[in-house]
């Protein structure tokens, strides 16, 4: 019986260590393969078609986010699915990295768990399902990024990667808000940007709201949502992850 062959992952990183790192962590996930520039990465996906590319935002050459909107336009390479991974220091490269339609964003310094994770739900074939999601009950405040009177909402689960949020109307698809809202047991509410993914009812309570995938968000803050998702998503936790239908 002729051996299945194993899925290829690329790794694109400026740093050795980083690209080595990647290589070891992935190695029981498929064959990995490396590349040292944007450009060259570029080039191994066009003869190799790797299942999955993990790509580092701040590359000499060519940023990650350019690579990823190549690989989006390219014709074979367009159903490609993308990791950034963003320093986190600047909120606005998770923005960018979005915008650039990667498929996953991950921001250093990278886990190892996270990065296996993220890498075997896109290697699968139900890649597209959301990322696990937390019930949550906290009011949200929501300004419109072009207006000035807020509104309030209430956020009914949360990724690290988005959120549903009940009671907000008429809001159409692409709409951009700035959110401010606190997750139990933490003093500091988390304040970043959003977009409007979708418009529905939630999959449980059936209540009407939005779907809003996160835009610009600081490390700190994706540190903070990891930790809240993990506890009810973790096998040790006990508790069953949720996937809705929001990023």
């Amino acid at each position: 019986m002729a051996r299945k062959a194993r899925k290829k992952i690329l790794v694109a990183d400026d740093t050795a260590v980083f690209r080595e790192l990647g290589s070891v962590f992935l190695a029981r996930l498929g064959t990995v393969l490396t590349a040292s520039t944007g450009g060259e990465a570029l080039e191994i996906a066009r003869r190799e078609r790797p299942e999955v590319m993990i790509v580092d935002f701040d590359m000499p050459d060519m940023c990650g986010d350019n690579l990823c909107r190549a690989v989006k336009a390219d014709r074979d390479l367009h159903r490609t699915p993308v990791i950034l991974v963003i320093s986190g220091r600047d909120a606005e490269d998770h923005a960018r990295a979005v915008r650039a339609q990667a498929d996953d964003v991950l921001t250093k310094p990278l886990s190892r768990i996270q990065l296996g994770l993220s890498v075997s739900r896109l290697l699968g074939a139900d890649r597209h399902l959301a990322l696990a999601r937390a019930p949550l009950d906290e009011d949200v405040r929501v300004r419109l990024i072009r207006a000035d009177a807020p509104a309030w909402g209430l956020m009914r689960d949360l990724s690290r990667g988005g959120a549903f949020i009940e009671s907000l109307g008429g809001l159409l698809v692409d709409t951009e808000l700035t959110l401010d809202f606190k997750l139990p047991n933490l003093r500091r509410p988390l304040r970043p940007t959003a977009q409007v993914r979708w418009t529905g009812r939630h999959p449980k309570t059936r209540a009407p709201g939005v779907g809003l995938r996160f835009l610009a968000l600081d490390r700190s803050s994706v540190q903070q949502i990891d930790s809240f998702v993990y506890q009810f998503t973790s096998p040790r936790s006990g508790k069953l992850a949720t996937t809705g239908v929001a990023s």
